[in-house]
């Protein structure tokens, strides 16, 4: 077997990846699907159009590399996480469009619960906090609002999942109806600490038992690839959420180990080992991917408008004609020029956990071009990642002394020189970016053996860039606090 195929579906675009041996890139295909936003606060996706996006991806990658389905060791699927499918079970058809973890119309009902004082429960058994990014309010309003649902579920004829098990379902032509630990400790549903959906949280979201898939290891084989899809024969053995999938594909398996994704959002994930430990400053605790076959921990800060922020420059305001060209439009000023740019369009993440944020641009002046505003929009991206660090380091007694990065936009490299500059600590970036995509091949090959160890993949890393910080402290802190006064504004701000 010649190669492990990564399908890494994601929050605007879908891909597939074929990794050789040595973890190198053999092949890659991508497409960007869709995004619906039919009320303000409101995103969703067509089900059925990741399913074919992501086939297509997959079968492409295969063409450009000339393999076939036999030249495939291992299957690993990552996934946007938190994002809610209800489909039927004796159709695969879903009920209702996805909706997706940037989605806040169940903003409301979370605090309501907060307010009934279940948070310190939810929190204790989850790890997490009562907020619409998470999967439970979702399925709950699907259920509410689609008329028979909820019938229909509690008569079994239903099925939940986030996008892993949606594929998984098609993939294996229903016969596995499964997530793995880490998607599952997304839903608010599972209880982290033992390792099972919790019949409290259960109840507490009114959620039917029976539309929940079994819940498997990050790194264990599930069932093969049916021959319909022309990938035939080939087993699924990794799964993970996409930032646990990141974090293993760093090589972050030890307790005080980081990583921050740059994608849609930002996702800055820590290595704490097997102890179940609550942070203190608003970060969540989740399930880390592990080859091992037990729970491990880590810390997280998620913040949810990263890379969606250039998507906005370009679809929004039209002032680039692809995401590629924000770097060129940033570099053509010497800095923001006083620009400062909080893209709350969802409210705000870790550790302000604000849903009612709004997004803000302010600093404007007559000689304000589109090169301060790019500048602008990119420096938010490494100021929230600076917010959620420095939450991070609240909660350790060793700080880190770099930070690894991975994602579409850490090949950005005025993005990343301006990330070492505002924490004034090293950013080391990866030969192979994907990490993500390499995290669930690795998973996955090491359950079927194409890897025979950790160890091994140690072995293959080489050919890291890192960026050593270059500002002066007395400028990093002037910026630092000016981006947090714009924050206070931005989670006060009523229309």
């Amino acid at each position: 077997m010649a190669y492990v195929l990564a399908l890494d579906q994601g929050t605007t675009s879908s891909r597939a990846i074929l990794f050789d041996e040595s973890g190198a890139i053999a092949a890659v295909a991508q497409h960007e699907f869709e995004q619906f936003y039919p009320q303000a606060g409101w995103v969703e996706h067509d089900p059925t159009e990741i399913l074919s996006s992501q086939m297509t991806c997959a079968m492409e990658a295969l063409a450009k590399a000339g393999a076939r389905p036999r030249d495939v060791g291992a299957l690993g699927i990552t996934n946007q996480r938190e994002t809610v499918i209800v489909w039927e079970r004796d159709t695969g058809k879903p009920i209702h469009p996805a909706i997706v973890w940037q989605d806040r119309r169940t903003a409301a009902q979370c605090s309501l619960l907060e307010q009934s004082g279940v948070a310190e429960t939810v929190s204790s058994k989850t790890g997490l906090v009562l907020d619409p990014y998470f999967s439970a309010t979702k399925v709950q309003w699907i259920l509410d609002h689609v008329e028979g649902a909820r019938a229909r579920a509690q008569r079994g004829e239903l099925a939940f999942g986030t996008v892993d098990s949606w594929l998984i379902w098609h993939l294996t032509s229903g016969h596995c109806h499964v997530t793995d630990v880490t998607n599952a400790s997304r839903t608010l549903l599972f209880n982290i600490a033992k390792g099972e959906w919790d019949a409290e949280m259960v109840r507490m979201f009114d959620i039917p038992e029976s539309i929940l898939p079994e819940v498997k290891w990050s790194s264990e084989r599930v069932g093969e690839v049916t021959t319909t899809l022309g990938l035939g024969g080939i087993p699924i053995a990794g799964i993970a959420g996409d930032q646990q999938a990141a974090l293993f594909g760093q090589l972050c398996w030890s307790a005080g180990e980081a990583k921050n994704t740059y994608g849609t959002g930002c996702f800055l994930l820590q290595n704490i080992g097997t102890e179940f430990v609550r942070s203190k400053h608003r970060l969540i605790t989740t399930i880390a991917a592990s080859a091992r076959k037990r729970l491990e921990y880590a810390l997280e800060g998620s913040i949810f408008i990263g890379g969606a922020v250039v998507q906005w420059l370009r679809d929004n305001l039209k002032l680039i004609g692809a995401s590629a060209e924000v770097e060129a439009l940033a570099g053509s000023v010497p800095d923001a020029g006083g620009v400062v740019f909080v893209p709350a369009f969802v409210g705000l993440g870790a550790p302000h956990w604000d849903a009612h944020a709004a997004g803000m641009l302010i600093g404007l002046r007559r000689d304000t071009k589109p090169g301060h505003i790019a500048r602008a929009a990119l420096e938010a991206i490494a100021y929230q990642v600076a917010d959620v660090l420095e939450a991070v380091h609240n909660e350790t007694d060793a700080p880190l002394n770099a930070l690894r990065v991975d994602g579409g936009a850490a090949v950005n490299d005025l993005l990343m020189q301006f990330q070492a500059d505002i924490l004034g600590v090293p950013v080391v970036r990866p030969r192979v970016t994907e990490t993500t995509a390499l995290g669930a091949a690795y998973l996955a090959g090491l359950a079927t053996g194409f890897w025979a160890s950790t160890g091994d993949l140690r072995s293959k890393r080489e050919g890291d860039t890192r960026f050593e910080p270059k500002m002066d402290a007395g400028r990093r802190v002037r910026l630092r606090e000016s981006w947090k006064r714009a924050v206070e504004r931005a989670k006060s701000w009523t229309a």
